[in-house]
């Protein structure tokens, strides 16, 4: 599968520092509006060939698949024109900012019969692979109630003008600030609660910006918090909560009738999983008193790059890659990757209405990775 990338900005050192894990993916060029940026990740990777349009990048009959990699807003004319051209395409998230648009890709990636995937691909790493399996056993009996936390801190504080990507390409701040931490952070999330309990049915959500003025400024201003209460089609009810004001915290507990799986960090493709189970003692009952490890179904490789995170960003496009090699739908397919961009979209957006949104998009059930069934 010989790929090209567009957009050379401070995300794609992570995609290209771990595409060496997947020798089955050729980078066969990239493509950025910034000739400099460009310049600067094709001599760090060595990447020989440089496109300076999308449109070059479209009509190239060498290119099999388009990672998508450009600012939010422009998502979805990027991906847009590679699938016209019969080029499948993963997309960082999210897939689109309006529903509208994210539907029309859907719609011709599947009239096309072209394979269309967004990021994140977390899902598909060791810890909630391993978490999945868990909950599959019912290691912790019926599952009830699930709290999910993305909460990045107060990142206005922090230096943020200084965060370098390896290459040194500056974090793009003010395009972070106007998309919103909920579109940007909240599919670590919803693609693992879509995946272990089934499609969303609806969602009451609350979304806000507390804190406008960040230090830059901003020609959108987008919640900094939201908080989201989303019901399953399995029943289960979830808590998401969103955010750069809060403390630091992306944590996972799973409640079942019988203990608590935990994970401290989706970020973390090793983080560790844990169980634990509750102890009746005379009249009482405590909660959580008995913790048990819970093995990953199998060792993680180190990543070759520093961060705020550990997640093989390329294993989304190798997932991709085989679903087309193998003839088969990805595991992060069209109609899951718009419904995690539909429950999204609806929890950012829940600003202007106080009603519970009804999801219009479902999904066939993924199957889990081969290695952790």
């Amino acid at each position: 599968m010989r790929l090209a990338i567009i957009g050379c900005g401070y995300v794609a050192d992570y995609y290209l520092r771990t595409l060496p894990l997947h020798p089955e993916l050729t980078i066969a060029g990239i493509c950025d509006r910034d000739p400099a940026r460009m310049a600067n990740l094709a001599a760090n990777y060595a990447v020989g060939r440089r496109f300076s349009e999308v449109a070059e990048v479209c009509a190239d009959p060498d290119i099999d698949l388009v990672v998508n990699l450009t600012n939010p807003k422009d998502h979805f004319e990027v991906s847009l024109a590679a699938l016209q051209a019969g080029k499948h395409v993963y997309s960082e998230k999210p897939l689109a900012m309006e529903m509208g648009q994210a539907r029309q890709l859907a719609d011709l990636a599947t009239e096309r019969g072209l394979q269309l995937s967004s990021a994140p691909c977390s899902v598909l790493g060791e810890t909630a692979q391993t978490v999945w399996k868990a909950l599959r056993e019912q290691k912790v009996g019926r599952v009830r109630l699930v709290y999910a936390e993305m909460d990045d801190g107060l990142v206005h504080k922090m230096p943020y003008t200084k965060w370098l990507s390896m290459t040194g390409t500056p974090w793009p701040f003010k395009d972070e600030f106007e998309v919103g931490c909920t579109l940007e952070h909240a599919g670590y999330y919803t693609t693992w609660l879509t995946t272990f309990f089934g499609p969303a049915v609806s969602v009451t959500a609350f979304a806000v910006p507390l804190i406008p003025d960040k230090g830059v400024h901003v020609d959108v201003v987008s919640p900094d918090f939201s908080v989201a209460a989303i019901s399953f089609t399995s029943g289960v009810v979830a808590r998401l909560t969103c955010g750069i004001v809060g403390s630091h915290n992306h944590s996972l507990q799973v409640f079942g009738d019988e203990g608590t799986l935990e994970v401290p960090d989706s970020w973390f493709f090793g983080s560790p999983v844990a169980i634990r189970k509750s102890l009746n003692v005379l009249r009482k009952r405590l909660e959580g008193k008995l913790v048990r490890k819970v093995p990953l179904v199998r060792p993680v490789e180190k990543f070759d790059y520093r961060g705020a995170q550990q997640i093989d960003f390329a294993r989304g496009i190798a997932e991709l890659a085989a679903a087309v090699r193998e003839g088969r739908r990805s595991r992060l397919a069209t109609d899951f990757s718009l419904h995690n961009n539909e429950l999204v979209l609806a929890i950012s957006q829940s600003a202007s209405t106080s009603m519970p949104y009804a999801m219009t998009t479902t999904f066939v059930p993924p199957t889990p990775m081969d290695w952790a069934i």
